[in-house]
């Protein structure tokens, strides 16, 4: 672990290497697990505004999920989530066949919304856990990503390098660049 700024980052996402390979595993982290995506109080707020224009990109099942349990939910850890559909698919997943996507993803990539998809999503697989006095930046380590992970290091792209836009969204450029300065020296 190190520190950067007001974060403690797990040097595991420096060690480690992941490119998402949806082609292998289907986008299982959307409707596998036992909770939604983590939210900031912040995005609970967004996913109220923009849900009308979402609702057409999403499946009927998430959109009856998202019409009776509301566009976020408090998990059962007390945490802000998207809601689920019967406790597995996340509310906003939709298909493209068999690999799940993010509908409010296509939204964005439509020009529909400004808003890519909630920053633990874009993120993963670093999760950040907020504190008062600092948030901890840790790589979450799944054996649905196996296969991420093995074309991570085909490619030699460790998991920072991989999340880096969305790092940036969630820290800043400045961060990040201290991010990359202790890579390197890591290396050294």
């Amino acid at each position: 672990m190190f520190q950067l700024g007001k974060t403690i980052v797990s040097e595991d996402i420096l060690g480690n290497d992941f490119v998402c390979n949806l082609t292998a595993c289907k986008g299982a982290c959307c409707v596998d697990g036992d909770a939604g995506a983590p939210l900031s109080l912040e995005e609970t707020k967004i996913l109220e505004e923009i849900y009308p224009k979402v609702k057409p990109f999403l499946r009927k099942q998430g959109i009856a999920a998202i019409e009776a349990q509301g566009t976020w939910v408090n998990g059962t850890d007390g945490d802000l989530e998207t809601p689920l559909i019967d406790n597995k698919d996340c509310a906003y997943v939709i298909f493209d066949g068999k690999t799940a996507l993010c509908g409010i993803e296509q939204a964005y990539n439509q020009g529909i919304i400004d808003w890519k998809k909630p920053v633990s999503c874009h993120l993963y697989p670093i999760r950040v856990k907020d504190f008062t006095e600092f948030a901890a930046v840790n790589y979450d380590k799944w054996d649905i990503c196996d296969p991420a992970c093995s074309l991570g290091q085909e490619l030699e792209v460790p998991v920072y390098k991989f999340v880096k836009e969305a790092l940036v969204r969630k820290f800043g450029e400045d961060w990040y660049a201290e991010l990359e300065k202790v890579a390197l020296d890591m290396k050294k």
